[in-house]
This record gives C-alpha cells, structure tokens and sequence, in this order.
C-alpha cells in the first residue's frame, strides 16, 4: 500500500537524498517543502516558500533574534501547509528537521500524524562545543544565558518528540535522558560502492600547472567554512612546522570564507584572512593551496590521492566528509574529540592527535608522509570500518526504511 510522506527541511534534501530517492521508487508518495536552495528530486512533489516576513523583520531583543528567525520560519511554513492542506495534503509520516524552527508548529497541523525529528546535536550547558576551545569561550554570564535560550526551540521539539534519529552515538547523548527512549542511531549513509578507492585518481590545479596523484605528498584539509569550529586555526598555525619537517609537502585546503557553525573574527574579514595574517612570513604559500568549495566528484579525488586527510572539530556534529575519506581509503588524523573517537580507533583505523597539540599534529602528519606505506592499512581498515557501520546500501537505508514502515504502522494501530 503507497504511504504519503512529507519532508520538511529547508535545504531539502539535507540528510534525506537516499531516503526519499528510495521511498519513490518503491512506489510511496513523496511531498517535501524547502526554501529556494532547495533541489528537485525525481518523483519528489516539491514546494518551496520565503521565510522573509512581507512586513519585514521586527526589532527584538538581542539574546531571542536567533529564536525569532525560527519563529519567522515556522510561520511562513505553517502559512504554506495550510494551503496544501486545502489541496488535499493528507501525509501519514512528516520528516524534518528541527534546528531551523521548520517543525515548531507541526503538532498545530498534523496533530495526529507521526514526526520523525532528525535530531543533529542539543546545545550543551556546559563541556559542550561552546566552551572547548579557550581562545574563544566567553565565560560571563550573558554569553551562558545566550546559549541557554538558544536550546529553546531545540528543547520544544523534544517534548513533541513521536520519534528522533541521531546520526552517531556522540550527536544522540546531547539529547536529554528523558527523551532518549525515543530515538534511534542512524547514519544518513555512505555509499561506499561510488566512494571507494580507484586507481588513476588524480588532483590538477590548472591555474598553477600543478597535478597531484598517489604517492605525492599530499594533505587533504576540508571544512564547509574553513572556522575554528572545525580545527581551521589549529591546522593553519601547525603548519610551519610541518613545511620544516616536510619541504616537500604540498596542503590542498577544501571550503569557504565565512562562518557555518561560529562566529565570525572579531576583528572583521574572514578567518582565513586572520589567520594569514598572524603567521605572516612564516608559510611557504606555494605549497599551500585554498581551493574553495569544489564538486563531490574532485572531492573524492583528492581523497583518493592524498597521503593523509585531517580531520579536526570541536565535540560537534561529525562532518560527512570525514566517513567519505575513510571510505576512500585515506588515512586519516583527527582530532581525539568525543565525535572522531567514536569512528576512529587510533592505531586501527586511523590516527589521533589532540585539538589543539600543534607539535603533535605535525610530528603525526610527518610520520605518514614519510612512510606511507607503512601507514597504507590503516586507511584499508578505515574503509571496512565504513562499510561495517555506515554504508548505506547495506547498513543504513534498510534501518532508515524500517523505521518509516515502523511509525506509520504504529499510527494505524
């Protein structure tokens, strides 16, 4: 019997490419709701609305603005869901995602239809990703009533909560205990058959006539936003000990000025800019390059080639290029935080260094460009590790689907 799903997630599909690629094919129907950046799936019914009030934005206080933008969201969504729903819109599953405010009213609407809430992280009070890294935590008082009101959206989804699902073990204890009897750890998936070793990769930046291929020396760095959160200062201000250690080195730098997770420098400018700027005269620029954002395909490329990737972030959401790396085969150093320790056994299926021990770092990185063969299994067993927990073919589509069925079928009982 064809089930009607409902995603709603602003950037759709988010998380959801293979599930709801999946759910079309086996015959459900598919409904998702996005913002303009959301993309066309075949099969997929997609409607789009504009969270930008038509009145504009009304002043607020400072410490709620972050509230207000999922306020402000919620309705415009909310607006648009009633009118599908004078259309016919009857879903028997809605899948969201909370941490926008896309969800705030669902129960309003669909007070008898089950939710799955994909539930990527709960702001901590404390020895969370806010106050990991000295430099950068506010210890005063405002800055801790800030984040408490920011969990406050987060907090109301959980008491609405039909069913959540965590990406990992680490992103699921951030949930409060009480809620925990009703969530699930699934991984969104990687599929390891297309994100896999291959033979004849290689890496050409054009602009500088260089091409890169495996047995170079190479180390991959990529962060959506190259920021603190994901270890981007610690891994710049290591690296003048690397290029001593390492002359022949080359660091190819994946991602975009700008903040996804942080704050910007207090300064102004990006973090890149600052970060340059404090080492000035101490790197050797040419063997250092900052790519930008690039395509999946070169992505995996690099992966392919590089003798080493790192992978460093505060005890946040784990970043899917890290499963992907290890899915090529890439031995991999991260940092020994809570959410890499949980994939990575250091010794077995990867290296770790602490965040922020920057003569560790380099020493580490060294020690595999120097000997790459030696360090070659790691990165073999890094891959079976991905296939045993994470492949999506096998692994996490099944879980995914099951848990569908599972809460439309409760629904029904």
């Amino acid at each position: 019997m064809s089930r009607h799903v409902l995603f709603l997630h602003q950037n759709f599909p988010g998380q959801f490419p293979h599930l709801a690629a999946e759910l079309v094919s086996r015959g459900d129907r598919v409904t998702a709701i996005g913002t303009a950046t959301a993309q066309a799936i075949p099969g997929v019914n997609l409607h789009r609305y504009d969270p930008r009030p038509r009145a504009g934005v009304p002043a607020c206080h400072g410490w709620v603005a972050d509230l207000q933008t999922k306020c402000i969201r919620a309705e415009a969504l909310g607006e648009l869901l009633m009118q599908l729903l004078e259309q016919g819109l009857d879903p028997d599953l809605v899948i969201g995602h909370p941490g926008w405010g896309e969800l705030l009213m669902i129960k309003d609407i669909f007070p008898d239809v089950p939710v799955w809430h994909q539930v990527e992280l709960i702001y901590q009070l404390r020895d969370g990703d806010t106050d990991f890294d000295p430099e950068f935590t506010k210890p005063d008082w405002r800055s801790r009533t800030r984040l408490r009101l920011k969990r406050l959206h987060q907090l109301q989804a959980l008491h609405d909560l039909d069913w959540g699902v965590a990406p990992t073990e680490f992103q699921a204890s951030t949930v409060p205990s009480e809620y925990r009897q009703r969530l699930s750890v699934i991984h969104e998936g990687v599929d390891t058959d297309a994100i896999a070793p291959r033979s004849g990769s290689f890496i050409q930046l054009q602009k500088l006539g260089l091409r890169f291929q495996p047995g170079d020396e190479v180390v991959s760095f990529v962060s959506r936003s190259l920021e603190p959160y994901r270890g981007f200062h610690s891994f710049m201000r290591m690296l003048p000990l690397l290029q001593k250690l390492r002359p022949n080195a080359h660091v190819i730098i994946v991602g975009s000025d700008g903040v996804s997770y942080g704050a910007p420098p207090p300064g102004g400018g990006s973090w890149r800019q600052q970060v340059l700027a404090e080492l000035a005269g101490q790197l050797d620029l040419n063997r250092i390059h900052f790519v930008g954002r690039i395509s999946h395909s070169v992505l995996h490329d690099l992966f392919r080639v590089a003798a080493c990737h790192v992978y460093l972030t505060y005890p946040f959401v784990l970043s899917w290029s890290l499963l992907e790396a290890m899915s090529c085969g890439t031995v991999v150093i991260g940092s020994s935080t809570l959410p890499v320790q949980e994939v990575i056994e250091h010794g077995r299926t990867g290296l770790l260094v602490d965040f922020f021990d920057l003569e560790a770092m380099a020493n580490c990185i060294a020690g595999v460009l120097a000997e790459p063969a030696a360090y070659r299994p790691l990165g073999e067993a890094a891959r079976q590790q991905v296939i045993r927990r994470f492949d999506l073919r096998s692994v996490c589509l099944p879980q995914q689907l099951a848990l569908v069925d599972q809460l439309i079928n409760a629904d029904k009982h």
